[in-house]
């Protein structure tokens, strides 16, 4: 008897345990919690007055069932609200001074230490709803009285996962997950989500270098207040950091020839760009109330965000608003760029098949749907295009006829960026020379001269890098050349450094370049601190005069023969490229000029 009482008492434990566990990454309510325990407590209550009167086992699993029923009850009863997200992680931050821009007065909030002013949720454009849903950003009105700016505005309209998802996510991808009862809230998603945050530094200030931040997330999914990206690091250094919604997915890339025709511009197919360059002219004409230089504006993005940077850089209608950019992990500079773009005539079907699925003959009945029924189409939109508006033509089409908007050039990728993009996709001596061929077709006996696999570990590794250097490396190579044949000074660098959380993986750069590794982690060590004082320091001088050497910080020579990259891992230091012989092949398929 006692030892079924040990067990039972244990596997109560367990189970109470596994419950409030997932109400934690759940982000339930508080009061999920309570009830989960008083549950608990009357199951116990009811499982000895069972044993006493020895009823029959049916009882005892009714008792148990029920209790398990009663728990999902209290997680969809308890499920977490929607919450906007604060500017600081500070109870009762104190309040700026105000400030005024052209549309009004706003207030944001010191950081905990009171070095950054942050201000969030700041519109730069009308809200792209109704008849404006698929139209030209419009120009913000203005407002009356002071804009609490202290809160985040919705994250732009995206398929949404449920919040267990998320911490899981966050365990597995970044095993950084915090167990708190803060954060029991989810954040807002939503169509009105054209607004712009700023991080500067405390106090007066005039003509700081102003840095321009666009979100990546494969131009369907992203949010501004990710604290890997967050201003807070370089504003402490003396930056402003800038950064946006902007529209996504098929609110942000659907392209539909009734829309160009019903445009004073005719364009279709880029309203996501045409956001961002609507935030661009926004700090261009507001920035100087926080001290900003408006005229020392640098551009910097990731992933998909880089490959809007990189697409802004030719785009006629951007000329003027920055003068040099940053682009990790991704460019469409290539002759055919392996994501993030597609032809007019692509995008036109995708909006044909759009209308199919969702039962809609015109533009006008997608925009009477509701925004959480065209969501699911984020899939198949997701690409800008030449829309002969916003672009005239191919980024590479324009840099080599010497068209481009920047004066100098950032650049770089991660020595891991396809490890997060081929979790199920590992190669083995089975498929790994179709998987080759499926791609480069009749070069395939070629690139398996440079990359002749003889183990299933040897095929994964080789995949591994054949696929990073296709999305990603090569493209960056593609786009210093062009740099190089335009005379525009271009730096080039290779992160690899590991750590205890998302190492030299797609995004894993973000923390170090923008200073905020958090004090208390202990998934990094003294090394990771150095070497993000360090890209800080060389974003830092880049952002203001376009040049990232200064002060101790190791010599970073431009990369004019494009073979020769910055290394941020265990050392800084130059080193030579190291995928030539495979980019070759990649010039002859894509019919590099």
């Amino acid at each position: 008897m006692k030892v079924k009482k040990v067990l039972f008492v244990s596997f109560s434990a367990l189970l109470l345990l596994l419950m409030l566990a997932v109400l934690e990454l759940n982000k339930n309510t508080v009061f999920g919690f309570i009830l989960a325990a008083a549950i608990a407590a009357g199951f116990y209550a009811v499982h000895r007055l069972i044993v006493k009167k020895k009823n029959k086992w049916y009882l005892k699993c009714a008792a148990w069932l029920g209790w398990i029923a009663l728990f999902v009850g209290v997680v969809f009863l308890t499920w977490p609200p929607v919450q906007s997200v604060p500017a600081v992680n500070v109870k009762n931050p104190e309040a700026t001074d105000i400030v005024t821009v052209r549309q009004g007065d706003l207030q944001g909030v010191y950081n905990e230490d009171k070095s950054v002013e942050v201000y969030t949720g700041i519109p730069y454009a009308e809200p792209p709803v109704g008849e404006l849903r698929w139209k030209e950003p419009q120009d913000p009105k203005p407002w009356d009285g002071v804009l609490k700016a202290d809160h985040f505005a919705p994250m732009s309209m995206q398929p949404q996962k449920l919040p267990i998802v998320n911490s899981l996510t966050q365990i597995i991808g970044y095993h950084d997950y915090e167990i708190s009862l803060d954060d029991n809230y989810t954040e807002p998603v939503s169509e009105d989500s054209l607004y712009l945050n700023i991080w500067k530094p405390a106090g007066s200030a005039k003509k700081l270098p102003v840095l321009v931040y666009v979100h990546g997330g494969s131009l369907q999914t992203g949010q501004p207040w990710y604290a890997d990206y967050s201003g807070e690091g370089l504003a402490k250094e003396g930056v402003i950091v800038v950064n946006m919604g902007y529209r996504l997915g098929i609110f942000g890339y659907y392209a539909d020839e009734e829309l160009a025709a019903q445009s004073p511009n005719g364009t279709t197919g880029n309203y996501g760009m045409l956001d961002q360059i609507k935030a661009l002219e926004w700090v261009r004409d507001n920035i100087a109330a926080f001290g900003g230089d408006p005229d020392n504006v640098t551009l910097a993005g990731e992933s998909a965000g880089a490959a809007s940077v990189s697409a802004l850089c030719t785009s006629p209608l951007a000329k003027g608003l920055f003068k040099r950019v940053i682009l990790e992990s991704s460019t469409v500079a290539s002759v055919n760029p392996p994501h993030s773009f597609r032809t007019m005539e692509e995008a036109l079907e995708a909006g044909k098949k759009t209308k199919e699925e969702c039962g809609c003959s015109s533009v006008d009945e997608l925009r009477k749907l509701p925004a959480e029924k065209l969501v699911a189409q984020a899939d198949l939109h997701h690409h800008m295009t030449v829309d002969g508006y916003a672009l005239t033509e191919t980024p590479y089409e324009s840099y080599k006829k010497g068209v481009h908007n920047e004066e100098a050039i950032l650049h770089g990728y991660n020595d891991e960026e396809s490890a997060a993009f081929i979790i199920f996709d590992h190669a083995n001596m089975k498929n790994y020379e179709q998987k080759i061929r499926d791609y480069f077709g009749d070069l395939t006996d070629e690139v398996l001269a440079i990359y002749p696999a003889e183990t299933d570990e040897q095929a994964d590794e080789y995949w591994a890098e054949i696929y990073g250097a296709v999305f990603f490396d090569y493209p960056h190579y593609c786009l210093n050349r062009l740099a190089v044949e335009n005379h525009i000074p271009v730096y080039e660098y290779l992160f690899a450094k590991t750590n205890g959380r998302l190492g030299d993986w797609h995004s894993g750069e973000e923390v170090y370049c923008y200073g905020n590794i958090p004090d208390s982690s202990k998934l990094y060590d003294s090394r990771d601190r150095e070497l993000s004082a360090q890209m800080v320091g060389y974003w830092k001088n880049f952002a203001a005069t376009g040049d990232p050497n200064g002060g101790s910080l190791p010599k970073w020579l431009q990369n004019k023969g494009s073979d020769k990259v910055m290394l941020f891992g265990d050392t800084t230091e130059m080193i030579g490229e190291k995928e030539h012989a495979l980019f070759a092949l990649l010039d002859k398929k894509d019919g590099w000029k």
